[in-house]
């Protein structure tokens, strides 16, 4: 069954807000993963050490987030800067889903192998909402 949680950019300064939301909500970050931790990133030295992931928990839920530097930040607007990240429990629901959402939309990423995920892709569907589906259950 699918989960929704919203993702949250952030123009170089997600580890402060995010550390702000745990002051209020209180927990534990359940990642927190650099740019210079990430495989072939290709990030210029100054963003090595902005935030790629952080997620955390509140509850049933996850609130995820990220720096969005270099050709991600291009689009960031204040007031677009989140997208709704869908979580399945198969690579054939992502798809299902995956295809339904982007249906009369714009494909921002195809749905493909990533080195976190057997399927992850983006994209806005045909109001404007941004979305990301994530299946990160084992790799073949």
């Amino acid at each position: 069954m699918a989960t929704i949680n919203p993702y949250l950019n952030f123009r170089g300064n997600t580890e402060e807000a995010f550390n702000f939301y745990r002051s209020v909500f209180g927990g534990e970050f359940a990642v927190l993963q650099r740019f210079k931790d990430v495989p072939n990133s290709g990030m210029p030295p100054e963003d090595q050490d902005k935030l790629m992931h952080v997620s955390l928990p509140i509850g049933g839920n996850v609130l995820m987030g990220t720096d969005a530097v270099g050709l991600q930040g291009k689009d960031y607007i204040w007031g677009n800067n989140f997208q709704l990240s869908v979580a399945v429990d198969s690579k054939e629901e992502a798809e299902k889903i995956f295809s339904g959402l982007s249906a009369g939309g714009e494909i921002k990423m195809p749905l493909q192998e990533t080195f976190w995920a057997p399927a992850f892709g983006m994209l806005n569907d045909k109001f404007g909402i941004q979305w990301m589906v994530n299946y990160d259950g084992p790799k073949k």
